[in-house]
Parts: structure tokens; C-alpha cells; sequence
């Protein structure tokens, strides 16, 4: 049975957050509790100077209100990001980056659209392949927002959206290929799907630049006797170039003979010319068929004893 991973929670603020008109900036929440405190010390003077109620309590009443409006009206978008604002409901347009004014109460900001590369990396568990073999992959998807009022209109929440289709991708294309050709198809993998993850997101106004597989996890048992598979196939390759090597070693041989095959006096002094290297050889025991030595014409044991004499006398001569 094949199970369904949970998209990744991050412990960043979420860019689809409702109740965007709530984050206050800190130049509006400097200069709205600046006018409230300058009309608090305004009533305090107006008091003093015994200025009847009727001018009192508008002028106090006028700055109060002028801090309470630059305190919710005042809004700052980062360099990245887009405000989406809407004005009774209706969709009225994108603000910022920088400094710009709301109507408050009229106007709300329910979403923050950040256009920098997004990360999100994503899995799929226990998929089958092609060839019923269960897979766990972990791929990593790098993507952005290139329609911020298509990210906000056309989706609920974008990045939760973007995380279950790159899941669904993934699973359909690992369920469409052997285990042999994800193993060594990874670039191929990658690009199909881009390609299916970057057909459904571009109506949400996201493009993926790249997607990228990180791990693939096979069973232990599988991976075992893949090994085993490897190893066999690697003994069998280094038969085979044995056979070949023994082969043209034989090829060579034949070759060989057909120089000595009508030269018999070359034949002989190739045969003691060898029995002699072999002699040569501290503490070295040949043993010659004596066929072989009759063949050579050495007059059996003497001949034999010649050429160990002989090699013994070389070895002095290159001892001293």
C-alpha cells in the first residue's frame, strides 16, 4: 500500500496570511502614538489656558484621529514582496514595494505575495514503479510567483496548492518508470517534472524553474541482492576477459609456431635457451620430459648437467 506524505510545515510567517491590514509597520506606529501623545499634551495645554469645551475637544479629537488613521492606513512593502488589496471585497490593485496608504476599514490587505525563489521540498513514500517496486524519493522544487493577483485570486492558499501538485507529480511519474531508469535517469525524472508541476501552477500564477531529486530509498532487501546482481555481473565480465586474454594467447602461440614449424635447429635453440633461463634461478628445479630432451638432442642427464654447470658458473661471474 502506497501512503500520502503531509506537505512541509515551516515556522515562517505564511505569505497567504489573512488579516494582512493587522501588520503595522514601524514608521505608522511611530508616528500614530507621536500625534496620540501630542494630542493628549494639546488637551493638557488647551485645558490650562481655560479654552472653552467647544474648541478643546475637537482640536484634541482631530489630531487623535489623524494618529489613528496614519497608525492603520500607513503600510510598507519589503523590496520582494506585493500587497493585495482589496477595497469592500473588490479587487483594486497591487501595492508596493515601499510606502503606500489604505482606507482602513474599507480597504483590507488579506494576502502578502513574496516574489523571491521559494523552496519546497517535497516526497513521495512507498510509490510503486512501473515494476511494483516501492520507493521512497525526496525531491527539492525552486519555484516563484510571477502573477501576484493570480496567486491570490486564483488559489486558496498558494503554497500549500503547489506542494500537494509537486507531490501528485512526482508519484505519477515514479509510477511510470522502471526502478532501473529512475536509478540512472535522474536528469530525465527532473525534467518531466518540471515540466507537469510548471503546466499546473502556471494558472496560479507560479512558474518552477527546477526541480530536483534528492534521495532515492529502495528496500534493504532489494539493495542486497542488487549488490549481489553487481557483483555477479562484474565476475562474469572478468571471465570473459580471461577467456579473450587466453584466446589471443593462443592465437599468439600458433603464430609463433609457424616460425619454428620447417626450422628445427630454431626450435632446439629456443628450447635450451629457456632451460637455461630457468637453471639460472637460485635453488630453481626443472624438470624436462625426456622425450623433450631427446627431441633437443642433449644426450639426456649429461646435457641436463652441462647447462646446470653452466648456469652456475654465470651466477658466480655476476656475483664477483
Amino acid at each position: 500500500m502506497s501512503t500520502w506524505s503531509r506537505p512541509l510545515k515551516t515556522d515562517r510567517k505564511k505569505q497567504t496570511s489573512q488579516g494582512g491590514n493587522l501588520r503595522i509597520p514601524a514608521i505608522a506606529a511611530l508616528l500614530g502614538v507621536i500625534l496620540l501623545g501630542a494630542s493628549l499634551l494639546l488637551a493638557l495645554w488647551l485645558a490650562w489656558l481655560n479654552v472653552a469645551l467647544m474648541i478643546l475637544i475637537p482640536s484634541v479629537l482631530v489630531v487623535s484621529l489623524v494618529g489613528l488613521y496614519i497608525f492603520f492606513a500607513l503600510k510598507v512593502a519589503d523590496q520582494w514582496e506585493k500587497a493585495i488589496v482589496l477595497r469592500l471585497g473588490r479587487f483594486i490593485g497591487l501595492r508596493g514595494p515601499g510606502i503606500f496608504w489604505i482606507i482602513p476599514i474599507v480597504d483590507a490587505i488579506p494576502v502578502w505575495i513574496d516574489h523571491r525563489v521559494m523552496v519546497t521540498p517535497f516526497s513521495a513514500e512507498k510509490t510503486l514503479t512501473k515494476d511494483t517496486v516501492p520507493v521512497d524519493v525526496d525531491a527539492v522544487l525552486f519555484w516563484l510567483v510571477w502573477d501576484a493577483e493570480k496567486a491570490a485570486l486564483e488559489v486558496e492558499d498558494y503554497q500549500v496548492a503547489i506542494s500537494w501538485a509537486a507531490q501528485t507529480a512526482l508519484r505519477e511519474v515514479i509510477g511510470q518508470m522502471n526502478l532501473a531508469d529512475i536509478l540512472v535517469g535522474r536528469a530525465r525524472m527532473d525534467e518531466e517534472l518540471q515540466k507537469i508541476i510548471d503546466d499546473r501552477t502556471t494558472p496560479w500564477g507560479v512558474t518552477v524553474q527546477s526541480v530536483e531529486i534528492r534521495d532515492i530509498v529502495i528496500p534493504q532487501d532489494l539493495e542486497d541482492a542488487m549488490s549481489r546482481q553487481a557483483q555477479a555481473e562484474r565476475e562474469r565480465q572478468a571471465r570473459v576477459i580471461l577467456g579473450e586474454s587466453e584466446q589471443q594467447i593462443a592465437h599468439s602461440f600458433a603464430d609463433a609456431s609457424k616460425a619454428y614449424q620447417d626450422n628445427p635447429t630454431a626450435l632446439h635453440l629456443r628450447a635450451m635457451n629457456m632451460l637455461f633461463e630457468g637453471l639460472q634461478e637460485k635453488g630453481a628445479l626443472v624438470i624436462v620430459p625426456s622425450s623433450a630432451v631427446d627431441t633437443m638432442n642433449l644426450g639426456a642427464l649429461t646435457g641436463i648437467t652441462s647447462l646446470g654447470y653452466m648456469a652456475k658458473e654465470t651466477r658466480d661471474e655476476k656475483a664477483d
